[in-house]
């Protein structure tokens, strides 16, 4: 389930790496979505 929702997150959420977004100067909601990413990514890869 987590690999189909990390594609679908790939697909609709934007990526702050490659816009070079600083992570120390993210907004909350910015770091909300990282973390989500994040989460989601390492529950797919288990």
């Amino acid at each position: 389930m987590f690999k189909i929702l990390a594609k679908i997150n790939k697909l609709l959420l934007p990526s702050f790496t490659k816009q070079g977004l600083d992570i120390s100067k993210a907004k909350k909601w910015q770091m909300a979505i990282i973390g989500y990413r994040a989460y989601v990514t390492k529950r797919a890869v288990k």
